[in-house]
């Protein structure tokens, strides 16, 4: 079973409030930990991230709220040559700002767009060059990289075994890799990757640095599956998030959960029926108080 402690919230779950409001709304529901996002319409630039705060003003205020801040998501396209100029710098900015407000983790997301035409041989090298020179940033600000798979077809890492053993190549410690229960469902990994099928593991739960839940509702054909589709997991929900969770705590996993549904109906709740949307779905997941 899941206590609430082990539970997170992306800001885009709800992107309009105040970065104050989203604390104290993670807070009525009993949770401490939440996800920041530099995408969010409206704040541009790392500044954007915290609305325009101070990094210590930011900090003090979630220390008030009694709220973590576990990540910020994402460095886009962290494995594509002809962005690694603006990525080192960028990066820069989000592990300043990751220091000051007490963040251990970085999110980082690799190219998804159809008119890359690196083979899979190239892209893989590209992902382990780009975390090798990225690894000393990270180690100098005591920061840990969480390394995305996204499962679209387009996608330039869809794989978790792959982006582990990028990690691995690096030769630095400072990566792990973030598990999407969307991407998992949509990608091309197997249940082996968890050893589940009696072909061994090919994946290490250990390395697990973050699980991010959302669900889909719903006839949708597999390869239509798209970010607004993802809701909260409930009972309706066709990717198995609750047999997910149950399989990753069974292999010892015990880091955290965050929700992160991007549907504009989840988004435009008002803050009572998010709340009560919430609820259900950690009702389902059979989380604890």
């Amino acid at each position: 079973m899941l206590k609430r402690n082990r539970i997170a919230l992306n800001r885009i779950i709800s992107p309009s409030p105040s970065l104050k409001d989203f604390f104290s709304f993670a807070r009525s529901l009993g949770l401490s930990k939440v996800e920041l996002r530099n995408d969010l319409p409206g704040r541009p630039g790392i500044s954007g991230i915290i609305d325009g705060l101070k990094p210590a003003g930011a900090a003090r205020m979630a220390r008030d709220e009694g709220i973590e801040i576990i990540t910020i998501n994402a460095l886009q396209k962290f494995n594509l040559p002809s962005e690694r100029q603006r990525c080192v710098e960028e990066l820069k900015g989000l592990l300043e700002l990751s220091s000051a407000l007490g963040c251990k983790a970085v999110v980082l997301c690799p190219n998804n767009e159809k008119d890359d035409r690196r083979s899979g041989a190239e892209q893989y090298r590209d992902t382990v060059a780009a975390l090798t020179e990225y690894g000393p940033l990270f180690a100098e600000y005591g920061v840990l990289g969480y390394i995305e798979a996204l499962g679209f077809s387009i996608s330039s890492l869809a794989s978790l075994p792959a982006a582990l053993g990028a990690a691995r190549a690096s030769g630095f410690a400072c990566y792990k890799t973030l598990l999407d229960s969307f991407h998992h469902y949509i990608g091309p990994d197997t249940e082996h990757i968890f050893g589940m099928d009696g072909l061994g593991a090919s994946y290490e739960t250990a390395y697990t640095g973050l699980v991010h839940l959302s669900g889909v509702e719903g006839t949708i054909p597999l390869a239509e599956y798209r970010d607004e589709h993802r809701v909260l997991p409930g009972p309706a929900d066709t990717m198995g998030n609750k047999e997910l969770i149950a399989r990753l705590l069974g292999l010892g996993y015990t880091g955290d959960f965050s929700f992160e549904p991007f549907s504009e109906t989840i988004q435009r709740l008002s803050p009572g029926e998010a709340a009560s949307a919430i609820e259900a779905s950690l009702h389902y997941l059979g989380v604890m108080p």
